[in-house]
Parts: structure tokens; sequence; C-alpha cells
């Protein structure tokens, strides 16, 4: 029984790791044996290539069970991370966009103190043979690398997921700093729905000009309100001072009555 109480603590514990269109089962089951080696359980796969669920993943895991039983499925990054509070992009290239970069060290410390904080976290790894796109990337906070052999940087999916379980459980001895604010820290989905809204906006108004620069300048604003990491209370103050600025103008102001629509 103490045991099975051990593993479902661990299965609650941590950042949740996110596969971005995997594809082979077997990288599968050896991403979910690392997870379970430092004492991570929560599994979420983008769109894998050859399904779910997979007897080849099982296999690999390696009686990392829990971890298979328990993984979810989604058909886009953006919905495998719309509930999470705080979310890290690992890649290898240099990115051209205004997110932090941290090493998996520093990285790791700071997901801890969230966790800590009650905040929900998840971490982005890309496809097996180039990655993430950088719309992917554009969906995390921070971007985290590793500091590898710049002549032979590639690592496989299961190495990846393993250094940063490695740095992840290193840091549980670790004092932990209080969080620096009771607010609630936003989801993705308050980001999407923010995002989703300035798209409608902005394009109504002709801000994008031409529509070929406007996949990388709703890139640039999506980096824009990611960085800060808002909480869902100044999210709502953001809403409320652009939706007022749609509605309204100084011919006629909020506390004339409703807005002329026509």
């Amino acid at each position: 029984m103490a045991g099975t109480d051990k593993q479902q603590d661990m299965l609650a514990e941590g950042p949740a790791i996110i596969l971005v269109e995997p594809q082979l089962g077997e990288n599968i089951g050896m991403v979910a044996r690392a997870m379970a080696n430092f004492g991570l359980a929560e599994l979420r796969l983008v769109s894998p290539r050859d399904g779910w669920p997979n007897e080849k993943a099982r296999a690999a895991a390696s009686r990392a069970d829990h971890v298979i039983d328990a993984a979810t499925v989604f058909e886009a990054p953006a919905d495998a991370v719309a509930d999470l509070n705080f979310v890290l992009a690992t890649t290898a290239r240099p990115r051209d966009n205004f997110k932090p970069v941290r090493g998996p060290v520093e990285a790791a410390a700071d997901l801890r103190n969230r966790f800590a904080a009650g905040q929900k976290t998840g971490i982005l790894f890309g496809r097996e043979r180039w990655g993430l796109t950088n719309e992917e990337v554009a969906l995390a906070d921070e971007i985290v690398t590793f500091p590898v052999n710049p002549a032979f940087a590639s690592l496989n999916i299961a190495q990846a997921v393993l250094l940063m379980s490695y740095e992840w459980i290193k840091t549980g001895d670790q004092a932990v700093r209080p969080p620096d604010s009771t607010l609630e820290p936003a989801e993705k989905l308050h980001i999407e729905s923010l995002m989703g809204y300035l798209d409608r906006v902005l394009d109504e108004r002709g801000y994008f000009r031409t529509e070929d620069k406007k996949p990388k300048m709703m890139e640039n604003l999506r980096a824009l309100f990611t960085r800060p990491g808002f909480t869902v209370e100044e999210l709502a103050v953001l809403r409320g001072v652009l939706t007022s600025l749609e509605k309204f103008s100084p011919k006629n102001p909020r506390g004339s009555g409703a807005p002329d629509r026509g």
C-alpha cells in the first residue's frame, strides 16, 4: 500500500512533458521511462504519428506503465498547453524572438518554484527530426537549451526529456523561494483568447497591412504577451481597456450610453 501511495504522489508532481508530433512509439516509451526514473508522470502527446495507444511505446517504457496509461492526446500544441500557467520550449536553434533563454539547471529551479506556488507548468519537446516550429515556440514563455558540443548538438527526444527530468528532481532538496505574488498566473487559454481578439480587431482596422506579414506580426505579439507572465487579473484589465478602445470614441465616450455600432 505504501508503494502505491508513493506512486500516486508522484503522479501529481512536476511539469507536464509535452511531445509534439512524436514519430516512433519506441521513442515515446523511452520518454516515459525517463520521466518515471525522475518522478515525473504527466505525459501529453500532440498528434503522435502512429496513433495512440501504442504497444511499442508500452514495451519500450520498461514498466513505466503509470505514465503510458495516463498519457493524454491533443490535436494541436495550443490545446496541449491551454490549461498551463507557464511553459518552456526546448530548442537547440537560435530563434528570432523576444523570449528569455535559460539553461536546464536554471530552468528546472524556476519550474520547482512555480510548482511550489501552485502553478501548472509544462515543457514542450519537438519532433525527432527537426524540433519545434517558430509558431510552437511562440506558445511558450521561455526557451531552454542544453550545453552540448556545438559540433554535435543533436539530442534524441528521450535524452532531452531525461536531462530536464534529472534537473527537475535535483531541485527537490533545494530551498524554494516564496511566490512573488498571490495573484493567479494566467493559463495559456487566456492568452490565446486575447490573441484571437487582437487578431480580429487589428485585422478589421488594417493593422497588418499585407496578409503575408500577418503571421510574423502575430508571432511577435504573442511573444510580447507571453514574456511577462501575465496574471488572470492583469489580462482582464488589458482586455477591458482594449474593448473600450474598440467600442467607444472621443465623440461617443463610455459614459454616453451604448456605442453606435452602425
